[in-house]
């Protein structure tokens, strides 16, 4: 997917960002009061490498329902919701942002992932009445702290695109509890520090991508995903691998519907659940900042000198200072001394400190 060449990645003062987030800006000169902006609903992020997909037809949400981790065959229109698509083995492989308008289910996913996803579900089409489009070329995502009320726009004002469809705002049900779902962290619901965070995603014409975003103050991605990090907010394709399941992410609380009919992983959410503990878990990590760089994502967690999990997603928040989201073993104590590799600019290898902040309670 092409970024718009007048868009707000071709400001002279737009940095671009790396890693799952290449295509769109990291910060535009000054991160820390993006960021501030971004909290306090006054600025929006270029969210465009995002792919967007539409779900037509009579069947779509029941069909969506028997696929996906989410209750969603009666799923109200403008209430928005997320959802997994879990491996036959229970494993992450692709989280939707969805709502839906009445007629279309509009659905967001993380950059590079909306093409394996629509081939996937064109292949579970059977002979339901259903259309699946990816309308990435047409759709670019505005993404901001903003409460927005239902049919409210950003960036000026989405217009309708083609066929005159008007996608409504999809706001993060992040970290309120959901009907039928559960929650593992080791914390009261009302003192979750995502409460303290508001997110929405709105969808713009691309044709009128770069005009309206001019419009607007802008804050990059090192501002929203410092916000992310600080709300214990999972993110595929940052938090997740090969091996991850929604049990270790916390991420049953807002997109897995426990009481639902069956769809594909089920049997491991459930066995994980009722019978057993998911094998890692996800915690926060307050990094010494002595060394002014953050680690990689991907970098060691050790304790005691041994491996015992990785970085997902490193930020540098404006009030906490150096932090990261980690994945690491359950049976690590939550009271161990945590190390994390960070690379000197000279190439060199150094461990800093980090004091564990559990998440998912062991």
């Amino acid at each position: 997917m092409s970024h718009p060449l007048d868009g707000p990645l071709s400001r002279s003062d737009a940095v671009e960002a790396d890693g799952i987030d290449a295509g769109v800006a990291w910060h535009y000169s000054d991160p820390f009061a993006e960021q501030r902006a971004l909290a306090q609903g006054r600025a929006w992020v270029d969210l465009s490498n995002r792919g967007v997909a539409t779900v037509t037809g009579a069947d779509r949400l029941s069909w969506l329902h028997s696929l996906t981790s989410q209750h969603l065959s009666d799923l109200a229109p403008q209430v928005s919701t997320e959802t997994l698509v879990l491996s036959p083995n229970g494993h992450i492989e692709h989280a939707l942002h969805l709502v839906d308008d009445g007629t279309t289910t509009w659905i967001t996913t993380e950059p590079g992932s909306v093409g394996p996803l629509v081939a996937w579900l064109e292949k579970m089409r059977f002979m339901l009445r259903v259309e699946v489009a990816d309308v990435s070329d047409l759709w670019a995502v505005v993404g901001g702290t903003s409460a927005l009320a239902p049919g409210e726009r950003p960036a000026g004002g989405a217009s309708a695109g083609e066929g005159g469809a008007t996608p409504p705002v999809w706001h993060d049900p992040w970290p309120r509890l959901g009907v039928g779902s559960a929650s593992y962290t080791a914390v009261d619901e009302d003192d979750h520090p995502g409460l303290e965070r508001t997110w929405a995603e709105a969808l713009v014409p691309r044709a009128t991508f770069g005009e309206r975003l001019a419009e607007v103050s802008l804050a990059g991605t090192w501002a929203s995903e410092a916000l992310r990090v600080a709300a214990w907010r999972p993110r595929a394709g940052a938090d997740t691998d090969h091996r991850s399941i929604p049990h270790e992410l916390d991420w049953l609380r807002t997109a897995v519907h426990l009481q639902k009919g069956c769809y594909r992983g089920q049997e491991t959410v459930a066995r994980v659940h009722n019978l057993g503990r998911q094998p890692r878990r996800l915690v926060l990590l307050h990094l010494d900042g002595s060394e002014h760089v953050l680690p990689a994502r991907g970098a060691a967690v050790t304790h005691d000198g041994r491996p015992v999990g990785l970085i997902t997603s490193p930020a540098r928040h404006q009030d906490l200072g150096p932090i990261a989201l980690a994945v690491i073993k359950r049976s690590v104590p939550l009271d161990a001394e945590l190390l994390v590799a960070v690379g000197e600019p000279d190439g060199d290898l150094v461990q800093i400190a980090a004091a564990q902040e559990a998440i998912v309670a062991p």
